[in-house]
């Protein structure tokens, strides 16, 4: 979870919660492990394992993932339709297909770490701004509101956000993400926007545009709560904006600067279009994402709407037309008007009508590359091929999980479910460097599963030696199909 924590001289936090994904690569992960063994014989017991336990999880996940593959070709926006056509399925019958089809999918996106974006991150992730500074909505009419509707319904959720019914985002993993550049327009804005303000709060004007708030995600923390300390940890991001830096010197303004935001690393986005009233819609739109900044993650949003100057920004840019209008006919009929004054009320207005008009054409632009940026390098992939990251990814947590598991018990002897749990987190942080949140509980399952570790009278658990956990997975079809490969290949049979 994201929420946001506080200031500290001037600095915004984000607390974010640690995850439970493992970022090491499995196999830099299992050569690590292996290199930590001394004897050399028990080193190729331990990689023969490792081999061992993919192959049986792998085989494990095989039918899931089939039955998860085949009910989404129906459901294929490009191809789906025909292939129901062909079925010759009742409505009901397909309603209840893509029920199943969310229940699987969504069963692999929990087993793969990903978490549905709560309204609290949400509020937290726009109560900035990176590089996109419009105001980015979504057409509603465009989407369906029954899919995911009635999901939830028969599978009802805590914290859902409020847009549920009509799409739903989830999330996986923290980044941070730095741009660094001379950000002259940005600048030059945010100066105009300080001075306006300032004149806003001499004329009393700014009670009339009251500022906008911000839904407090958690409480926030006190300033002297907030350490160092906290700050280099991982589930502490600084959020480095340009409204927070200083410019009253010249150098700042002609200098390049950088800014941060902290990201999520993986984002998956489902959807429906909306039906006509002939035809019902029946794709399933699945999309997948990298490394998006949180105060810009209105780029994910699916159908949306073509950014304008809102409400607000008209009334602004009117009432400032008519404020100064007014402003200076009252200084020219004034006795003894002064030419200056009028120039300045007139500039003052001009330049922040200026500033309204080419603050949004710049915004627009920044838009357009973003969302070419987004296409081309952003979006991972969509559909089927999300779907086999998805599953793969499973396989790979898990695995990495439960060899972890293993080689702790197996190195450091008998432990109860905490005390493993509380060495797994270690062993990453001191071997790897990397923090997160240890699956305990699903990788001792798996590992019983497996059958190579029990559990004594007191609750601690204990393994089998590398032979013998070997000897009980036994010979895998994998292992054989590799076996017969290289007998064909070898010189005997040349």
């Amino acid at each position: 979870m994201a929420t946001l924590t506080g200031y500290k001289e001037d600095r915004e936090v984000i607390r974010l919660e640690r995850e439970a994904v493992i970022p090491v690569l499995k196999p830099r992960l299992i050569m690590a492990l292996a290199n930590l063994i001394e004897q050399s014989a028990d080193r190729a017991d331990f990689l023969k394992l490792c081999k061992r336990v993919e192959y049986m999880i792998r085989a494990w996940y095989f039918l899931q993932f089939e039955d998860l593959m085949q009910l989404y070709a129906l459901f294929d926006p490009v191809y789906g339709a025909q292939k129901l056509e062909q079925q010759k399925l009742s409505s009901q019958e397909i309603d209840n297909l893509e029920q199943n089809f969310l229940s699987y999918m969504f069963k692999v996106l929990e087993k793969s770490n990903f978490k549905i974006a709560t309204n609290e991150e949400i509020a937290v992730a726009q109560s900035g701004q990176y590089l996109l500074n419009l105001p980015i909505s979504v057409d509603e009419s465009k989407l369906d509101k029954n899919l995911l509707k009635r999901y939830f319904k028969e599978h009802p959720q805590e914290n859902l956000p409020d847009f549920a019914d009509k799409y739903i985002i989830f999330r996986r993993g923290i980044g941070i993400d730095r741009t660094t550049d001379y950000f002259i327009m940005e600048k030059v804005d945010m100066i105009i926007a300080r001075i306006w303000a300032w004149i806003m709060r001499i004329t009393k004007l700014d009670k009339l545009f009251p500022k906008k708030t911000t839904a407090n995600a958690a409480p926030l923390k006190k300033d002297d709560e907030i350490t160092d300390e906290d700050i280099q940890d991982d589930l502490y991001v600084e959020r480095i904006r340009i409204e927070k830096m200083d410019f009253r010197f010249l150098q700042n303004l002609a200098s390049k600067i950088t800014i941060q935001e902290p990201t999520f690393d993986r984002i998956i986005v489902v959807y429906r279009l909306a039906g006509s009233k002939t035809k019902k819609e029946r794709g399933i739109y699945v999309k997948h994402l990298k490394q998006i900044p949180m105060a810009d993650m209105e780029i994910v949003l699916p159908e949306k709407k073509n950014p304008s100057l809102t409400p607000m920004d008209w009334v602004k840019f009117l009432s400032t037309a008519i404020f100064g209008l007014a402003a200076a006919t009252g200084s020219i009929e004034t006795p003894q008007a002064d030419f200056w004054v009028i120039i300045a009320v007139v500039s003052t207005v001009v330049g922040y009508c200026a500033k309204i008009y080419f603050t949004f054409q710049a915004n627009m632009e920044t838009y357009q590359n973003l969302i070419t940026q987004f296409m081309y390098d952003k979006q991972l992939d969509s559909g089927k091929g999300t779907l086999l990251h998805l599953c793969d990814d499973v396989i790979q947590q898990e695995v990495k999980e439960v060899i972890i598991s293993f080689f702790i018990l197996m190195e450091q002897g008998k432990a109860t479910l905490k005390e493993l749990d509380q060495k797994c987190e270690d062993l990453l942080k001191e071997e790897f460097g990397e923090r997160c949140n240890f699956d305990v509980d699903d990788a001792v399952s798996k590992l019983e599963k497996l059958g190579i570790i029990s559990k004594d009278q007191i609750g601690r658990y204990y393994c089998a030696g590398l032979k013998r956990a070997n000897e009980i997975i036994g010979t895998t079809t994998e292992e054989l199909v590799l076996k017969a490969r290289q007998e064909e290949g070898s010189p005997k049979n040349m």
